[in-house]
């Protein structure tokens, strides 16, 4: 089984029952098992047009599928909460799950790229990843999530209620 950690956002409808069902959507498919997950904190949109502000988290889980096929999972559960196809990038979202890293693999395909390429520029990923999984290694970066942690501006955020 490969350890995996994929972020969540939301930040249309009810933003928590959509990582909550989010997580219990992952822990039903065969083949993955739910480790862990960050707390859930409020952000600020980060780029694109003007929204309302996002639940955030990361989970953790073990999996023996292989990245495409945990890909074509996560955009499954996203549809089925809601996500509708939009051309324009950093739209608002019901629900979002990016796949951050994959044991130590590193992709760089047309459909995926692991570890995210953004990944250590997002606060409000490496804040939740960093509680986590401080010392854990980022693959081509050879930094820890907790230093990582340190080398971008936090974002306006508190723990959600």
């Amino acid at each position: 089984m490969s350890r995996v950690f994929i972020g969540l956002g939301s930040n249309l409808g009810d933003r928590l029952h959509h990582l909550s069902t989010a997580v219990r959507l992952l822990g039903t498919i065969p083949g993955i098992r739910v480790r862990e997950l960050a707390p859930i904190i409020e952000t600020k949109p980060v780029g694109g047009p003007a929204q309302d502000p996002y639940l955030n988290t990361v989970v953790e889980l073990d999996t023996d599928l292989e990245p495409l096929a945990l890909l074509d999972r996560c955009q499954a559960i996203e549809r089925q909460l809601g996500r509708l196809p939009s051309a324009q990038r950093w739209v608002a979202r019901s629900i979002d799950l990016d796949l951050l890293l994959y044991a130590d693999q590193v992709i760089a395909g047309p459909r995926l790229a692991i570890p995210h390429p953004r990944l250590h520029e997002r606060w409000f990923v490496l804040e939740p990843l960093a509680q986590l999984a401080p010392q854990l290694l980022h693959p081509t970066l050879h930094r820890t999530m907790a230093e990582l942690l340190t080398t971008v501006a936090p974002a306006p955020a508190r723990p959600a209620t």
